[in-house]
């Protein structure tokens, strides 16, 4: 079943913020992952949405979702990102 980890996110840093999304894509190549969005807020229809962006990444199931974040080489980038932004990452499955 394929999965989706969404981020939300609120970039503190933006130099940082635009090396760590440099370095991403690299890290979902074994993973069979495709990035699906990147955006900045445009409005909030309904309610409040906090965060200033969001990305949406395609996995080919829920597990290759979880081994992604938990690889060496995305751990290795969890350090730039936290300097770089506020991230809120979750994983949903498609039905």
């Amino acid at each position: 079943m394929t999965a989706y980890v969404i981020g939300n996110i609120t970039v503190k840093d933006p130099e940082k913020w635009a090396e760590y999304r440099s370095l991403v894509p690299e890290t979902l190549v074994p993973w069979g992952a495709e990035l699906v969005l990147r955006g900045k807020q445009a409005k909030a229809l309904s309610g409040q949405y906090r965060h200033t962006d969001t990305v949406v990444i395609r996995f080919p199931n829920a597990d290759s979702a979880t081994d992604w974040h938990n690889s060496p080489a995305y751990q290795a980038l969890v350090p730039l990102r936290t300097q770089a932004a506020d991230v809120d990452l979750v994983t949903f499955e498609a039905d």
